[in-house]
């Protein structure tokens, strides 16, 4: 090992994929027809954490990532939003799917998308709709709607990181030996 410690490469797989979520981040500030869309590419990338270097790897790169989107972004949402869900997504769906039972890992899924959706919609609402009377039909549409969206979100998520480890992880873990 040439005076490595064994996680060595785990943390420096980590701060990079953080690095890169991070220039994500940033370019969803400079593009605004596709801030969800790069917000969620930016989750990406703890997904990639995890399977490749483990679950506090995956921590590591959304921790990391966080903090910095939220002292470096001039705009404070796109951090929020990958600090709330979609950085914090990956590990979540890692500690679901752990269970190997299928409702369980849907309950914990549909559980958490709620829990932030809650958050962000008590959020959004006191600040831009306070007043509105269409605020409460919104509301109503709100959750079915997203239920629906978010599992689709997870379905292509889930392609994703199978494409991620047929293309890029096995032939990562063949050449350097993560």
């Amino acid at each position: 090992m040439r005076g490595r410690t064994p996680y060595a490469g785990k943390i420096a797989l980590a701060a990079l994929l953080a690095a890169l979520s991070l220039v994500v981040l940033w370019g969803a500030e400079l593009a605004p027809w596709g801030r969800m869309g790069l917000v969620a590419v930016a989750g990406l990338m703890p997904a990639a954490a995890v399977i490749s270097a483990g679950p506090a790897a995956g921590g590591l790169c959304w921790g990391g990532t966080s903090i910095l989107a939220l002292l470096l972004l001039p705009d404070k949402g796109c951090g929020l939003l990958y600090l709330l869900f979609f950085g914090l997504y990956p590990l979540v769906k890692y500690a679901a799917e752990a269970t190997r039972r299928r409702p369980l890992e849907l309950a914990v899924k549909l559980a958490f998308f709620n829990v932030v959706l809650t958050v962000f919609w008590f959020g959004l609402r006191a600040v831009f709709l306070w007043g509105l009377p269409q605020a409460e039909e919104l509301g109503r549409l709100l959750y079915p709607a997203g239920n629906v969206v978010f599992l689709i979100y997870d379905y292509g998520f889930s392609k994703l990181i199978a494409f991620y480890v047929a293309r890029v992880d096995r032939p990562l873990r063949r050449g350097r030996g993560l």
